[in-house]
C-alpha cells in the first residue's frame, strides 16, 4: 500500500505518522511538501498530520487548505482513494469542505495533551473494519480546537447516517457520548467519515500509540494494520 504524508509549514506530526506506518505496515512513506502540485507516484493512502499549519493563523488548517497540494489531494479522494485528516489534518477536512462541520476551540478554552479513550462506533469504513464495533481504544490528544461542531439538523442527519466513527468514551464502563468529551465535542463526536467511507478525519492520534518503547501505548497498531487489510480486502475483489 503506496502511502504519503503531506507535510505543511507547522506540521509537528509529519514524521511520527512517517514512523507509525512504516513500522507498523513495513513499507516506506512518500513525504510531500505542500508545494507540490502532484503526487510523484500514486498513492493508496494520503494523510494530512497533526501540527500547527501555518501556526493556525486565521483559523486552524485555514491556510493549509489552500496549498497547491490540496487540488491534488481532492481529486485523490474523489477518485476513492483514501484520505485520512489526523488532528490540524481533521481541521484541514473541514477548511477543504471534504468532510462537513467544523472544529471550535475546546470548552475549556485551553490546550489540552492527554491521554484519551474513544469507542469504535462504526466499522462499515475503510479504515476500522478490521476493528470490533464496540470497541475501547486509547489514543492521546493534543489540540486547543478540537470542539466538533455542526447544526443540529446537519449533526442528526450526520448520526442518522452512521458516519461517527470514533466517539470519546469512558474505558471502565464503555459508555459514549458528550460528557466523555474532554474539548466539549458535539456528542462526543472524536472522528467521522464521508458517505463512501473513504475520508476519515479524527482528533485523536493513534501515531502517538503505536511505537510501544517509545511511547508507552499500541492501540495505534491495529488501525494501522485495519486500514491495510481494509484496502487488501478491496483490491482482491
Amino acid at each position: 500500500m503506496k502511502t504519503a504524508v503531506v507535510v505543511f509549514p507547522g506540521s509537528n506530526c509529519d514524521r511520527d505518522v512517517q514512523r507509525a506506518v512504516s513500522e507498523t505496515l513495513k513499507t516506506s512513506v512518500d513525504m510531500v511538501w505542500h508545494e507540490e502540485t502532484e503526487f510523484a507516484s500514486e498513492p493508496d493512502l494520503v494523510i494530512l498530520p497533526g501540527g500547527f499549519s501555518y501556526g493556525d493563523y486565521l483559523r486552524s488548517g485555514a491556510m493549509a487548505a489552500r496549498s497547491p497540494i490540496i487540488a491534488a489531494v481532492r481529486r485523490h479522494a474523489e477518485a476513492g482513494r483514501l484520505l485520512l485528516g489526523i488532528c490540524n489534518g481533521f481541521q484541514v477536512l473541514t477548511e477543504t469542505k471534504l468532510l462537513p462541520g467544523a472544529l471550535l476551540a475546546n470548552t475549556t478554552t485551553t490546550f489540552i495533551c492527554k491521554k484519551c479513550y474513544v469507542r469504535v462506533e462504526q466499522t462499515n469504513n475503510r479504515f476500522t473494519s478490521g476493528l470490533k464495533k464496540g470497541e475501547i481504544v486509547e489514543y492521546p490528544i493534543a489540540h486547543h480546537e478540537g470542539l466538533y461542531f455542526l447544526p443540529p439538523a446537519e449533526l442528526e442527519e450526520l448520526e442518522k447516517a452512521g458516519r461517527v466513527v470514533f466517539r470519546y468514551a469512558d474505558p471502565t464502563t464503555g459508555k459514549a457520548g458528550a460528557e466523555y468529551a474532554p474539548n466539549g465535542s458535539l456528542n462526543g463526536i472524536a472522528g467521522i467519515c464521508n458517505e463512501h467511507g473513504n475520508i476519515l478525519g479524527l482528533m485523536p492520534h493513534p501515531e502517538r500509540a503505536t511505537v510501544a518503547h517509545l511511547n508507552g501505548g499500541s492501540d495505534g497498531e491495529a488501525f494501522w494494520l485495519s486500514i491495510a487489510r481494509g484496502f487488501a480486502e478491496r483490491s482482491a475483489r
